[in-house]
Formats: structure tokens, sequence, C-alpha cells
């Protein structure tokens, strides 16, 4: 990655511009298949690289010192879904765990709608994604419709209404996976997963979604970077 990085900053990937295959960047750094989809995983999650279905990866930004930082759920706010990026598994009513309803402040095994989807990366199950919402804020965002959205998560939860959002707060730990998350990720005997929670808060102090990323942990690595 950080060769990746050196090669944007001095412009021998200007902005918008493609970068190598993955099977070229595999043999130039005598890497394997997932441990570069792993480097470009966290690259996209940075902000720095995205991808095009049929085309390949472009420069998105070149990477700064305040910029290391791996947030998936902003990066699940402002992803624009489509057809070959996300596989929906899960939209509708659902009782909320534990953990959510506490977040959204809410009873135990409360209705809410659920939105769930792996996140595909070159056709690799990347990530699985769970987005819980107060029914209201469903119905008022638009997020209760099928299929993949066309408009990103952030502008569908600020569109119809005039609070804003204010941020997110996460929470990470490394866990054995579920036996959905197993079989959606394709996940390999004993592999752990990298778990994500957070809440998004509006600028009235309600929490207005919680965001789970399942993330396999042979494929991610969360980096972050910061002034002393």
């Amino acid at each position: 990655m950080e060769t990746l990085r050196a090669r944007i900053k001095d412009g021998t990937y200007p902005v918008n511009a493609p970068i190598p295959s993955e099977s070229a960047l595999g043999r130039e750094f005598g890497a394997s298949r997932p441990t570069v989809v792993r480097a470009l995983n966290e690259m996209q999650l940075l902000g720095e690289l995205h991808r095009e279905h049929g085309r390949g990866t472009f420069v998105k930004a070149a990477s700064s010192p305040g910029a290391r930082s791996s947030r998936p759920g902003l990066a699940v706010l402002d992803r624009q879904e489509t057809a070959s990026s996300v596989r929906v598994a899960e939209v509708g009513r659902a009782a909320a765990p534990n953990a959510v309803a506490m977040l959204l402040g809410l009873a135990e095994s409360a209705p809410v709608h659920l939105r769930r989807y792996v996140g595909l990366y070159d056709s690799i199950a990347s990530e699985l994604v769970s987005l819980w919402t107060p029914l209201d804020v469903a119905r008022a965002s638009g997020l209760d419709q099928e299929g993949p959205l066309t408009v990103p998560v952030r502008q569908l939860l600020t569109a119809r209404t005039k609070d804003r959002l204010a941020r997110v707060d996460e929470r990470l730990r490394a866990r054995r996976p579920t036996d959905q998350e197993r079989e959606s990720l394709d996940l390999a005997e004993g592999e752990p997963v990298l778990s994500v929670l957070g809440s998004v808060v509006d600028s009235t102090g309600r929490t207005v979604l919680v965001v789970e990323v399942a993330l396999p942990g042979s494929l991610h690595v969360l980096e972050e970077s910061y002034g002393l």
C-alpha cells in the first residue's frame, strides 16, 4: 500500500487515473490475490480509491497524514450501491438485537427496519453490512426500498428532514463469526471477523441509524494515524 500511496502522491497515478490490475500488482509485489484485495479494500475504505464495474480501480484522492483512518461506518453512509458492488440479502421489519435496541433508545426486541447486504470487491465477498433504523426513519428516508440504493444513505437520511447528521460513534472488536456471516462471506474454518458497530447521531441527539460492518479477518486491516 505504501508504494501505491507514494506513486499517487508523486503523480505516477494521478487522481481519476487507473491503477494496475490485481493480477499485475500481485506479480509486481509477489503477493497473493487475497493480500492485494485486502490492501485495495483498505484504500477504498479510506477514500483513496474507487472501483468502476467492468473498468477497474481508479485513484480517488491522494492520501494525507490527517486522512489515514479507517472509518467503515462513514464509508457505508457515503456508498452508492450498484448491482455489482452489493448483494442485497434482507430488507424488512425485524426485532432489534439487544445492543441495537439500546443504541436506538428502544425497548428490547422492538420492531425496527433492517437492511442487510454483502459488499463485493471484484466479486469477492468483502463485508457483511447490516443497517438498523427506527421504522419512522426508514419510511421517511426511503431506506425501506428494495434492491440497491442509488442514493447514498447519508443523503437519504438528511434529504427529508431538517436535522443534519452530527457524528458516528464506532466500536471495533474481533470475534467469531455468526453462521450467517460465515456463509455470506465464505469464511474459512476458524477465521475471525472484525466487527465495527456504529451509531449515527443527528443534530438533535437522536440515534437514527445503527450500522454493523462484519469484515473477514483475512482481508482487512484497520489502520489509524494521528499526531502526538
